[in-house]
């Protein structure tokens, strides 16, 4: 048994009840040494689990064999967004640059291409296996596309869930791919045929390029989803998300951040709409827009309709002006 394991064994004996009362504890602090001590703790835990994983594969009589990573193809369907990007990823490589690869990823026989393979599930560990530049550990099954959807469906519930959009972008991508609604909730382990119906509705709502570039977005769940997708139904819009998702400050923001800034650009620029005021002739053709906002008022000319009226206006803007301070000095005199 090794020291690691000796270690976590030591930490998991039950604790012998002290025949003299104990003395008065003092206040836990967290020091450098004792935060090192929890994290390698977790450390061993994780490791527990995944041999034991590996256990269970082995006891199957299930072979693992080592492939190059650039054998292996992605999943024909894409269920993350942010599969090799954040801290989570960093930690992962880190791990396995450490302690090598514990537990295998599944793969299955490529359908086009002789002697490659296709990705069950393991997508961040075979990545990140290829930036590192070793050999990926893997687990070979003669799998149909069901059954590799519902094995790629089950690893993200058994580690980290999908978020609500991933969920419904992906179980749009598997009916886009001519997937039975009965597999896609297996892959999803939901039960709910309404509920699926309303992810795929509302992934289907809104252009995939917008989804991707927000990403998994974990914080944010179904109902603000709607809201933005509702939002998204005018189509004038499309310039306001396009312009946010494509400025540089944008993409340093995490996924949760893009979002919020895509639907507040949105809602900002409703609200201006909404203080807007028509100006029309009294044939009731539309000659100027004015926009009423905190600090100033924006007035637009449609100069296709009368080119020459903006420049008239202008040129008569200071004696509007006049005849406007006089009319307000009358009416002083006439309140005084």
């Amino acid at each position: 048994m090794s020291k690691r394991s000796d270690a976590l064994k030591g930490f998991l004996e039950p604790i012998q009840t002290a025949t003299e009362p104990a003395p008065r504890a003092k206040p836990a602090v967290q020091s450098g040494a004792l935060n090192s001590m929890n994290q390698a703790i977790a450390n061993l835990a994780t490791e527990a689990e995944q041999a034991e994983q590996l256990r269970a594969q082995l006891e199957a009589g299930e072979t693992i064999i080592e492939i190059d990573p650039g054998l292996i193809h992605t999943s024909f369907v894409r269920d993350r967004l942010d599969d090799f990007a954040g801290q989570d990823f960093v930690d992962l490589k880190e791990s396995m640059r450490n302690s090598g690869q514990i537990v295998p990823v599944l793969v299955r026989s490529h359908p086009e291409r002789k002697g490659e393979y296709q990705l069950a599930f393991g997508h961040r560990r075979v990545e990140a296996l290829r930036q590192l530049r070793g050999k990926v550990k893997a687990i070979v099954r003669n799998l149909s596309d069901e059954d590799l959807i519902v094995a790629q469906g089950k690893e993200n519930t058994d580690r980290t869930d999908l978020s609500f959009i991933e969920k419904a972008l992906f179980a749009l991508r598997l009916e886009q791919k001519g997937i039975r609604r009965q597999v896609i909730m297996d892959a999803l382990t939901t039960t709910s045929k309404g509920v699926l119906s309303g992810m795929i509705s509302l992934a289907s709502s809104m252009p995939t390029d917008l989804i991707e570039a927000i990403g998994p977005a974990p914080a944010v769940g179904r109902p603000r989803w709607e809201a933005l997708a509702q939002t998204l139904t005018n189509a004038k819009n499309d310039d306001v998300w396009r312009r946010v998702t494509t400025d540089e400050e944008f993409r340093k923001l995490a996924s949760d951040g893009r979002f919020d800034a895509v639907l507040k650009a949105i809602t900002a620029r409703r609200e201006t709409v909404s203080n807007e005021r028509i100006i029309k002739t009294q044939e009731g053709r539309r000659i100027a827009t004015a926009q009423f906002a905190k600090r100033a008022v924006r007035l637009t000319i449609q100069s296709k309709d009368s080119p020459d009226f903006a420049e008239f206006l202008l040129k008569k803007l200071p004696d509007i002006y006049a005849a406007y301070v006089s009319q307000e000095a009358g009416t002083r005199q006439l309140e005084g």
